[in-house]
């Protein structure tokens, strides 16, 4: 089991031990609209105050451009609450984010086609 401080605390019998809408001090609504396919990026900018450990592995992940879906998996938690994580960062000017580079069909091929590419490569 991780030590407080050393990332998701995880038991390899039960799983995560602490409920994902902890994380998010119970918040579900983000104050920033996000997609799953929307892109976010560090700015570099340090944020004040406490952030919980979760915010310091999404500002790790945010070093070059990454996808909401993508720092879900990556934390393991639920979409929705990542988005409140992430609007926490971008509200504090760490994070920076960019809307989904298709805004035509969802079921659109050539995007069906990144969305595979890229589980290919996490796989």
């Amino acid at each position: 089991m991780a030590a407080a401080g050393d990332g998701p605390w995880l038991d390899d019998a039960a799983g995560r031990l602490v409920r994902p809408f902890t994380v998010s001090n119970g918040r579900t609504e983000p104050s920033v609209a996000l997609d799953l396919m929307s892109q976010v990026m560090a700015t570099g900018v340090t944020p004040l105050g406490y952030l919980g450990p979760e915010h310091a592995q999404v500002l790790e992940l945010c070093r070059a451009p990454v996808s909401v879906a993508e720092i879900a998996a990556h934390l393991k938690l639920p979409a929705v609450v990542t988005k409140v994580l992430l609007s926490d960062l971008v509200d504090c000017g760490a994070l920076t984010t960019k809307p989904p580079a298709f805004h035509h069909t969802p079921t659109d091929r050539s995007l069906l086609e990144a969305v595979l590419d890229g589980l290919r490569r996490q796989l």
